[in-house]
Order: C-alpha cells, then structure tokens, then sequence
C-alpha cells in the first residue's frame, strides 16, 4: 500500500529539508493571514525553490480571488492549488479551469451529512483532503489538531481520490490508515511542537509511522464488502 504523504504549512528551510529528507511526496505552503502557518509569496517561492523536483508543491488557499490566486502561480510556481475555504463546487471548476493547475478542495467533516457533497466535488476537483471541521469559535478552516470518526468514511467508494487530516501525529497515523485505507494523508498541527512551529523530529516519526503501516488484509476485503459509492 502507498500512501502519498503531504506535510503543510512549512515555513522554514530546517523543516521543509526535514519534510524532504523524511520522503514527503507533497510540501504545503499556507496563504491565509489567520493562520500562525502564513508565509508570503516571495517566502514560498524561496521554500519552493528548495523543494521543486523532489516534492509536489502545494499552495494552501481560503476563499481567494483570481488576483491573489494569480499572483502565487506567477510567483510561486506551484504543482497544486489546495482551496480550504468555502469555495464551491462551481468556484472549484472555474479556479480548475482558469488556472490549468491541479486542485485539491479541503472538505470539513465532522458527522454523516457532511459526505453528501463529496461526490459533486470529486466530480470538479483532482482529490479531495477530508480534514475535521474546526472547533465552534476556531478561526481557522483547518490545522486545528482535532479528528473525526473515521469510520463515517467506511461507505465511500474506494476509487475516491483523497488525502485524510484531522489531528494525526506520529501516534494515532497508523490506526487511521488500519480505519480508513486512505490513498494520501496530510498533517499540519500534529508535527508542531507549538501552533505554526513544525518540529523535524515530529515530521521524521510522522512519516516513518505511514512508510512503516502495512494493511491487514482481513480488513480491506471487510470494507471492500461494506463500502457503496459516493
């Protein structure tokens, strides 16, 4: 089983080197001023720079415009476009369109019902990222430190092309992958060792954890069984 692993909100050499050197297949640069994770635009193309040919480069988004957005493809040149706000599928398709870049659209996800648009979504974007929906009274949509229950994730097809996040660490990632059989995971908060300040330690066992999970068979034909599409 592999899983692509991305590793976001980098935002110094030390870490995006470690994040590199560890074999994060996709590094995540964040443009959203909330977020303790921000970086500008000319800070990212020096992080990106670092990392082009050795890792996808992911420019997380929340609800920007097509001047903004265009201003990060010029400058930063990435591989993807990640949108974590409340882009909707439309947005999506027409971000998709203008751009010519891969899209991953961040979906929150924090009971059944909020499922009922993956399949409109999967339809526009490259893959979705199921991130757990943030706390009442967070301001930011994502890097919050808190999961789901991943076994809301049981009925989806299993063609479904996404990434999980939500609160994985070093410590729980393997029982999310045993849950889930998820194709890509990505994690933010869970490799800081404080808000905004990733840890290379914390991103070394990070993905040493995903390389080193190996799938119980017994499992995936249980799903395979359980699964209906999205």
């Amino acid at each position: 089983m592999t899983v692509t692993v991305k590793i976001c909100g980098l935002s110094t050499e030390e870490t995006l080197d470690a994040a590199l050197d560890a074999g994060a297949d996709m590094v995540g640069f964040v443009f959203f001023p909330k977020s303790p994770r921000a970086v500008s635009n000319e800070r990212a193309r020096q992080l990106a720079d670092q990392a082009r040919g050795k890792a996808e480069i992911v420019a997380l988004t929340v609800d920007m415009d097509d001047a903004a957005l265009a201003a990060i493809v010029e400058t930063v040149r990435p591989d993807w476009l990640q949108l974590h706000g409340g882009e909707s599928v439309e947005r999506v398709a027409e971000i998709s369109r203008r751009f010519g870049l891969p899209v991953l659209k961040a979906l929150g996800i924090r009971e059944a019902a909020d499922l009922a648009g993956i399949g409109a979504y999967a339809a526009v974007a490259d893959r979705l990222l199921l991130d757990a929906k943030p706390p009442k009274g967070a301001t930011l949509p994502g890097g919050n430190g808190v999961s789901f229950d991943w076994h809301l994730l049981d009925a989806l097809d299993p063609g479904l092309a996404y990434m999980l996040s939500g609160g994985l660490d070093a410590g729980n990632v393997a029982q999310a992958l045993a849950v889930t059989q998820a194709p890509g995971i990505d994690a933010s908060s869970g490799v800081e060792s404080a808000p905004g300040i990733k840890d290379p330690d914390r991103i070394r066992a990070f993905i040493a954890a995903i390389r080193g999970f190996r799938p119980n068979p017994d499992h995936s034909r249980a799903l395979a069984g359980e699964r209906i599409s999205s």
